[in-house]
């Protein structure tokens, strides 16, 4: 199968059938690129190719709810709680049978990644995350930011409603032209880029699991039982032992890098923390050199 140039596999595991894309030889280091909401694997397009090059085995999952991923199962719950993006990666590490590999990614991908490196640090090499700590604590997530925080999150609140649901499956483009204006001030991005990571969100999933990840995060919406143990162990907040670099966009619409100062206590194996000027929330597409460089870095 294929999107435009990029071959597409598929691998089963026991919830979904999980599509990704691969670069690299079948021996190479394996690395795992994750992308958040609303974007799509399109904006590893220039970091894949080149750790390609550098010898690495390079798998970009489309995460459940985007492109050509499929649950497997019409009677399970649409989840879209951190848990199930966490182990969503755990099982296809487990299908592609790579007992390890080093992960990069932001948003929805980093919070994946994080859990993965904090709950299962023996099947991760090594972590390039974005913004910070990004495990929620959900318990803490009724609590409000000071206003100056809060208006940020006005797109989450907006997703509560039956409004906001009906508003994301009406307007996908519209919504995420908006977003990455406001996330993303200076990225100067294309309508060719946009419509290319907008092709992932016509998934039959994709307002479902949106819609509850936003919901579940703050208590509006149960999660699926199946992840109830790993919610647990999220709850105390594990700390992150495997060697780490924390990249923040200076211009990142979502989250300040000094909201994120706080986070390196949860770090408690090797730790950096890097900020990119003129660079918002999607850092990978904005500065792919820097990406790069980040995990090159810890592959040393």
């Amino acid at each position: 199968m294929t999107q435009g140039i990029h071959p597409i596999h598929v691998v089963s595991t026991p919830r979904l059938d999980i599509a990704y894309e691969e670069h690299g030889h079948a021996d190479g280091l394996p690395v795992v690129l994750l992308h958040g909401f609303p974007y799509s694997p399109r904006c590893y397009d220039a970091v894949a190719p080149v750790l390609a090059q550098d010898g690495c085995r390079v798998i970009v999952p489309y995460l459940r709810g985007y492109g050509l991923t499929r649950f497997r199962n019409a009677q399970t719950l649409r989840s879209g709680q951190q848990a199930a993006l966490a182990q969503d990666l755990l099982d296809l590490l487990d299908a592609l049978a790579l007992p390890k590999a080093a992960l990069l990614g932001y948003d929805w991908g980093g919070r994946a990644a994080c859990i993965v490196a904090a709950l299962y640090p023996e099947r991760v090499h090594c972590l390039v995350t974005g913004s910070g700590y990004n495990i929620h604590d959900i318990a803490a997530m009724a609590l409000p930011e000071v206003p100056a925080d809060e208006y940020r999150l006005w797109y989450q609140y907006y997703l509560h409603s039956p409004r906001g649901r009906a508003g994301l499956a009406a307007h996908r483009c519209e919504l995420t032209r908006l977003l990455w204006r406001l996330w993303s001030p200076p990225w100067r991005f294309t309508e060719v880029q946009l419509m290319q990571a907008v092709a992932s969100f016509y998934n039959p999933d994709f307002v479902d699991v949106v819609v509850h990840s936003y919901r579940h995060r703050y208590g509006y919406a149960d999660g699926d039982p199946v992840y109830e143990a790993m919610e647990a162990e999220l709850a105390r907040q594990p700390s992150i032992a495997v060697p780490t670099i924390n990249i923040c966009g200076a211009d990142d619409g979502i989250r300040a890098p000094e909201a994120v100062d706080a986070h390196a206590r949860h770090f408690t194996g090797s730790y950096e923390r890097v900020v990119l000027a003129q660079v918002g929330h999607n850092y990978p597409q904005e500065a792919p050199d820097a990406a790069v460089a980040a995990l090159r870095k810890l592959l040393v």
